[in-house]
């Protein structure tokens, strides 16, 4: 046991380690090229109006990490579990480029139209699930958390892992907003599973987790405040991607509403401030919605958010570890 942690823990650091000296590199070819081709920030005139200095700054800066990440994976494993969750977050990364492409090159603000970001979500979504479900591994069961055992879904896992996948892709979108803010509690939501595959021998979802861990923290080089690049829906839907596919393949789907609450609240202070204008006649739950926005309105510096966020992620997962 002890001599196959020891070759699963070099085998992770080696990936961690290789992943950040190649985003670290690549960040300075990348961003001057994402100048060159004017795939600059538009920023929201409605938005705190602090953020307005950064238009410009490019966007799509998630080709450096997922780039990054499948090289690595790739050349440290041919493992299953691995390739399923590296499919699903290229997959998403994918529906977030094109989100992407059409708001900077073809300069329509909205991107892809809502129905057309649904549904290719959807059909994401329902392929991972129909994947995941016939692996016998995996199958329609999850772990309960504090309890030690496992419930088995039958018919209710395709809906249930079908909501749960769009929902939190979307409230890892949405964490999207500060500088640094997304990246950085994804690699702690990262860091959780990892100490999940290293327990339970997972090599392929090890490596994965590592290149990840290792090309985001490489990738916060450039993204930390104040950002020379931007993530964009390429990198923040592929992060979601990662983590939810993560979540599903070591049926601990129910655990990411603990490890991964600080995206749960970041859409719910979305879904509230909506539901309260429209009851209220145009009254306000918040100061700006999603939450880190209601922070920085109340004065919080961006820094300040973005390091109290990170702090709450690391708990929560460390909150996590003990349910398992």
């Amino acid at each position: 046991m002890l001599e196959y942690l020891n070759v699963e823990y070099n085998l992770f650091i080696i990936s961690i380690l290789s992943a950040f000296v190649l985003a670290i590199v690549a960040g300075p070819i990348f961003i001057p090229l994402l100048h060159r081709l004017k795939f600059g920030q538009n920023i929201r005139t409605d938005g705190p109006q602090s953020h307005l200095k950064k238009t410009g700054t490019p966007a799509m800066g998630g080709l450096i990490f997922l780039l990054v990440t499948i090289v690595v994976c790739l050349v440290f494993s041919k493992d299953k579990d691995m390739l399923l969750v590296l499919g699903s977050t290229l997959l998403f990364g994918l529906i977030g480029f094109a989100d992407d492409y059409i708001k900077i090159v073809k300069k329509r603000s909205l991107g892809l139209r809502a129905w057309q970001k649904i549904v290719a979500q959807l059909f994401v979504a329902v392929l991972l699930t129909f994947v995941t479900s016939s692996v016998e591994q995996i199958g329609t069961s999850v772990l309960i958390p504090f309890t030690g055992r496992f419930l088995d879904l039958g018919m209710l896992y395709v809906p249930f892992i079908i909501i749960f996948i769009i929902g939190f892709v979307n409230s890892v979108n949405l964490t999207d907003g500060l500088d640094g803010l997304a990246g950085g509690i994804t690699v702690v939501v990262l860091g959780f599973f990892s100490v999940v595959a290293l327990v339970s021998k997972n090599q392929g979802i090890l490596v994965f987790s590592g290149a990840l861990i290792g090309a985001l923290l490489g990738f916060l080089r450039f993204n930390s405040h104040p950002a020379q690049v931007f993530m964009g829906d390429t990198g923040s839907l592929a992060l979601g991607g990662a983590v939810v596919s993560l979540a599903v393949v070591t049926k601990l789907p129910i655990y990411l509403f603990i490890i991964g609450a600080v995206y749960a609240a970041e859409a719910a202070s979305v879904i509230i401030q909506v539901l309260y204008f429209k009851a209220t006649k145009g009254k306000r739950f918040f100061k700006m919605s999603p939450l880190h926005h209601h922070f920085e309105l109340s004065g919080w510096a961006e820094s300040k958010i973005v390091s109290v966020f990170i702090i709450s992620a690391i708990i929560l997962c460390l909150i996590g570890l003990l349910a398992i």
